[in-house]
Protein backbone atom coordinates (compact mmCIF):
# COMPACT_ATOMS: atom_id res chain seq x y z
CA UNK A 1 0.00 0.00 0.00
CA UNK A 2 1.46 3.41 -0.92
CA UNK A 3 1.02 6.72 1.12
CA UNK A 4 -1.29 9.36 0.40
CA UNK A 5 0.06 11.45 -1.71
CA UNK A 6 0.28 15.33 -0.30
CA UNK A 7 -2.62 17.55 -1.41
CA UNK A 8 -1.82 20.81 -2.95
CA UNK A 9 -5.03 23.16 -2.79
CA UNK A 10 -5.18 25.88 -5.57
CA UNK A 11 -7.88 28.71 -4.60
CA UNK A 12 -8.96 30.75 -7.60
CA UNK A 13 -10.20 34.84 -7.90
CA UNK A 14 -11.90 36.48 -5.17
CA UNK A 15 -10.42 34.36 -2.33
CA UNK A 16 -7.12 32.97 -0.40
CA UNK A 17 -6.28 29.75 0.69
CA UNK A 18 -8.89 29.69 3.32
CA UNK A 19 -11.49 29.10 0.67
CA UNK A 20 -10.42 25.16 1.50
CA UNK A 21 -11.15 25.36 4.65
CA UNK A 22 -14.00 22.77 5.36
CA UNK A 23 -12.25 20.82 2.43
CA UNK A 24 -9.29 20.53 4.46
CA UNK A 25 -10.94 19.19 7.87
CA UNK A 26 -12.48 16.04 5.53
CA UNK A 27 -9.49 15.44 4.00
CA UNK A 28 -7.73 15.43 7.31
CA UNK A 29 -11.08 13.03 8.16
CA UNK A 30 -10.09 10.89 5.47
CA UNK A 31 -6.18 10.61 6.87
CA UNK A 32 -4.24 12.66 4.94
CA UNK A 33 -1.61 14.10 6.74
CA UNK A 34 0.53 16.34 3.99
CA UNK A 35 -2.38 19.13 3.16
CA UNK A 36 -1.20 22.24 1.55
CA UNK A 37 -2.86 25.30 0.51
CA UNK A 38 -1.22 27.83 -2.02
CA UNK A 39 -1.53 31.34 -1.29
CA UNK A 40 -1.42 33.03 -4.22
CA UNK A 41 -0.72 36.76 -5.50
CA UNK A 42 -3.29 36.78 -8.39
CA UNK A 43 -0.75 39.55 -10.09
CA UNK A 44 -0.06 37.29 -13.09
CA UNK A 45 -0.85 33.74 -14.40
CA UNK A 46 3.03 33.56 -14.95
CA UNK A 47 3.29 34.72 -10.74
CA UNK A 48 0.73 32.19 -9.86
CA UNK A 49 1.99 29.12 -11.53
CA UNK A 50 5.89 29.85 -10.19
CA UNK A 51 4.19 30.04 -6.65
CA UNK A 52 2.54 26.76 -6.94
CA UNK A 53 5.72 25.38 -8.47
CA UNK A 54 7.61 26.45 -5.58
CA UNK A 55 5.31 24.47 -3.37
CA UNK A 56 5.29 21.42 -5.70
CA UNK A 57 8.67 21.66 -5.27
CA UNK A 58 9.45 21.83 -1.98
CA UNK A 59 7.39 18.46 -1.54
CA UNK A 60 9.23 14.93 -1.44
CA UNK A 61 6.63 12.57 -2.63
CA UNK A 62 3.55 12.63 -5.15
CA UNK A 63 1.46 15.58 -5.30
CA UNK A 64 -1.75 15.83 -6.49
CA UNK A 65 -2.86 18.90 -7.69
CA UNK A 66 -6.60 20.43 -6.61
CA UNK A 67 -7.83 23.95 -8.42
CA UNK A 68 -10.93 25.62 -8.29
CA UNK A 69 -11.83 28.37 -10.36
CA UNK A 70 -8.77 30.15 -11.88
CA UNK A 71 -7.15 27.86 -9.91
CA UNK A 72 -7.37 24.98 -12.43
CA UNK A 73 -5.76 27.74 -14.55
CA UNK A 74 -2.78 28.12 -12.55
CA UNK A 75 -2.59 23.99 -11.86
CA UNK A 76 -3.28 23.83 -15.80
CA UNK A 77 -0.48 25.60 -16.17
CA UNK A 78 2.57 24.51 -13.20
CA UNK A 79 1.21 21.00 -13.55
CA UNK A 80 3.56 19.84 -15.64
CA UNK A 81 6.06 18.65 -12.98
CA UNK A 82 7.66 15.10 -12.53
CA UNK A 83 6.24 14.88 -8.90
CA UNK A 84 2.52 15.71 -10.31
CA UNK A 85 0.30 12.56 -10.25
CA UNK A 86 -3.21 14.08 -11.16
CA UNK A 87 -5.28 17.19 -11.62
CA UNK A 88 -8.48 17.42 -9.95
CA UNK A 89 -10.98 20.99 -11.62
CA UNK A 90 -13.53 21.90 -9.03
CA UNK A 91 -15.39 24.49 -11.04
CA UNK A 92 -12.50 25.63 -12.49
CA UNK A 93 -11.05 26.86 -15.80
CA UNK A 94 -9.00 23.77 -17.75
CA UNK A 95 -7.87 25.99 -21.00
CA UNK A 96 -5.45 24.63 -23.84
CA UNK A 97 -2.79 26.20 -24.98
CA UNK A 98 -2.88 29.97 -25.86
CA UNK A 99 -6.59 30.02 -24.49
CA UNK A 100 -6.85 32.72 -21.07
CA UNK A 101 -9.72 32.65 -18.50
CA UNK A 102 -11.07 35.69 -19.78
CA UNK A 103 -11.61 34.70 -23.39
CA UNK A 104 -12.99 31.12 -22.41
CA UNK A 105 -15.79 33.35 -20.09
CA UNK A 106 -16.80 35.34 -23.02
CA UNK A 107 -17.79 32.08 -24.91
CA UNK A 108 -20.24 31.48 -22.23
CA UNK A 109 -20.78 35.06 -19.98
CA UNK A 110 -21.74 33.88 -16.48
CA UNK A 111 -24.44 35.52 -14.38
CA UNK A 112 -22.80 37.76 -12.11
CA UNK A 113 -20.06 38.73 -15.05
CA UNK A 114 -22.51 41.99 -14.40
CA UNK A 115 -21.64 42.36 -10.82
CA UNK A 116 -17.77 42.82 -11.29
CA UNK A 117 -16.36 46.04 -10.94
CA UNK A 118 -12.57 47.21 -11.62
CA UNK A 119 -11.12 49.95 -8.79
CA UNK A 120 -8.82 52.90 -9.67
CA UNK A 121 -5.46 50.24 -9.16
CA UNK A 122 -6.41 47.93 -11.93
CA UNK A 123 -7.78 45.22 -9.46
CA UNK A 124 -11.22 43.57 -10.17
CA UNK A 125 -13.67 43.25 -7.33
CA UNK A 126 -17.01 41.35 -7.16
CA UNK A 127 -19.47 44.57 -5.85
CA UNK A 128 -19.76 43.07 -1.89
CA UNK A 129 -23.11 43.55 -1.90
CA UNK A 130 -23.84 41.44 -4.54
CA UNK A 131 -21.28 38.64 -3.44
CA UNK A 132 -23.14 36.22 -1.99
CA UNK A 133 -25.76 35.88 -4.70
CA UNK A 134 -22.55 35.60 -7.43
CA UNK A 135 -20.33 33.63 -5.49
CA UNK A 136 -21.83 31.08 -2.83
CA UNK A 137 -25.79 31.61 -2.70
CA UNK A 138 -26.08 28.48 -1.30
CA UNK A 139 -24.22 29.55 2.07
CA UNK A 140 -25.57 31.24 4.81
CA UNK A 141 -25.95 35.33 4.83
CA UNK A 142 -22.54 35.14 7.60
CA UNK A 143 -20.67 32.78 5.15
CA UNK A 144 -21.31 34.79 2.59
CA UNK A 145 -20.37 38.13 4.46
CA UNK A 146 -16.94 37.02 5.21
CA UNK A 147 -16.43 35.94 2.03
CA UNK A 148 -17.52 39.37 0.28
CA UNK A 149 -15.16 41.32 3.33
CA UNK A 150 -12.31 38.94 2.64
CA UNK A 151 -12.44 38.70 -1.53
CA UNK A 152 -9.10 38.93 -2.73
CA UNK A 153 -9.36 40.83 -6.19
CA UNK A 154 -7.26 39.78 -8.84
CA UNK A 155 -5.58 42.14 -11.29
CA UNK A 156 -8.29 42.75 -14.13
CA UNK A 157 -5.15 41.86 -16.47
CA UNK A 158 -4.50 38.14 -15.27
CA UNK A 159 -7.78 36.93 -16.87
CA UNK A 160 -6.19 37.86 -20.16
CA UNK A 161 -2.98 35.82 -19.54
CA UNK A 162 -3.12 32.27 -21.74
CA UNK A 163 -1.67 29.03 -20.96
CA UNK A 164 1.38 27.83 -22.68
CA UNK A 165 1.48 24.14 -21.96
CA UNK A 166 -1.56 22.71 -20.74
CA UNK A 167 -0.61 19.82 -18.22
CA UNK A 168 -3.95 17.79 -18.28
CA UNK A 169 -2.83 16.86 -21.53
CA UNK A 170 -0.22 14.56 -20.28
CA UNK A 171 -1.86 14.25 -16.44
CA UNK A 172 -4.67 12.32 -15.65
CA UNK A 173 -7.51 14.42 -14.47
CA UNK A 174 -11.23 14.70 -13.09
CA UNK A 175 -13.52 17.72 -12.58
CA UNK A 176 -16.35 18.58 -10.66
CA UNK A 177 -18.90 20.33 -12.53
CA UNK A 178 -21.17 23.16 -10.80
CA UNK A 179 -24.49 23.11 -12.26
CA UNK A 180 -26.23 26.39 -10.41
CA UNK A 181 -22.89 28.45 -10.92
CA UNK A 182 -22.96 32.26 -11.75
CA UNK A 183 -19.11 32.93 -12.21
CA UNK A 184 -18.04 30.23 -14.46
CA UNK A 185 -21.00 29.29 -17.40
CA UNK A 186 -22.05 25.56 -16.67
CA UNK A 187 -21.77 25.29 -20.55
CA UNK A 188 -18.16 26.01 -20.20
CA UNK A 189 -17.71 23.75 -17.60
CA UNK A 190 -18.94 21.11 -19.43
CA UNK A 191 -17.14 21.76 -22.52
CA UNK A 192 -13.85 22.19 -20.86
CA UNK A 193 -14.42 18.79 -18.67
CA UNK A 194 -15.37 16.45 -21.97
CA UNK A 195 -12.22 17.57 -23.75
CA UNK A 196 -10.23 16.78 -20.88
CA UNK A 197 -10.83 13.19 -21.68
CA UNK A 198 -11.36 13.42 -17.64
CA UNK A 199 -11.55 10.33 -15.59
CA UNK A 200 -14.59 11.30 -13.79
CA UNK A 201 -16.95 13.93 -14.27
CA UNK A 202 -19.36 14.82 -11.22
CA UNK A 203 -22.09 17.23 -11.25
CA UNK A 204 -23.13 19.46 -8.16
CA UNK A 205 -25.60 21.29 -7.60
CA UNK A 206 -24.02 23.80 -6.37
CA UNK A 207 -22.75 27.41 -6.51
CA UNK A 208 -19.38 28.48 -7.59
CA UNK A 209 -18.23 27.83 -4.07
CA UNK A 210 -18.86 24.34 -4.16
CA UNK A 211 -15.62 23.72 -2.08
CA UNK A 212 -17.79 25.67 0.71
CA UNK A 213 -21.30 24.45 -0.01
CA UNK A 214 -20.40 20.65 -0.63
CA UNK A 215 -17.11 20.39 0.81
CA UNK A 216 -17.97 16.17 1.60
CA UNK A 217 -19.01 15.76 -1.99
CA UNK A 218 -15.53 17.47 -3.49
CA UNK A 219 -12.87 16.04 -1.30
CA UNK A 220 -14.58 12.38 -1.66
CA UNK A 221 -13.88 13.42 -5.36
CA UNK A 222 -10.42 14.35 -4.32
CA UNK A 223 -9.79 11.35 -2.68
CA UNK A 224 -11.15 9.03 -5.43
CA UNK A 225 -8.19 10.53 -7.48
CA UNK A 226 -6.26 9.36 -4.96
CA UNK A 227 -7.20 5.75 -5.23
CA UNK A 228 -7.43 5.89 -8.35
CA UNK A 229 -4.01 6.51 -9.39
CA UNK A 230 -2.76 4.01 -6.50
CA UNK A 231 -2.49 6.12 -3.47
CA UNK A 232 -4.63 4.75 -0.81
Amino acid sequence: MMRKPTIILVHGFWGGAAHWSKVIVELAKKGYTSIKAVELPLTSLADDAERTRKMIAQQTGPVLLVGHSYGGAVITEAGDQPNVIGLVYIAAFAPDAGESPGGITQEHPPVAAPNLAPDSDGYLWVKPELFRESFCQDLTSDEGLVMSVTQKAPLASTFGDAITAPAWKNKPSWYQISSEDRMIAPENQKRMSARLGARRVITLASSHASLASQPVQVTDLIDEAAHALGYV
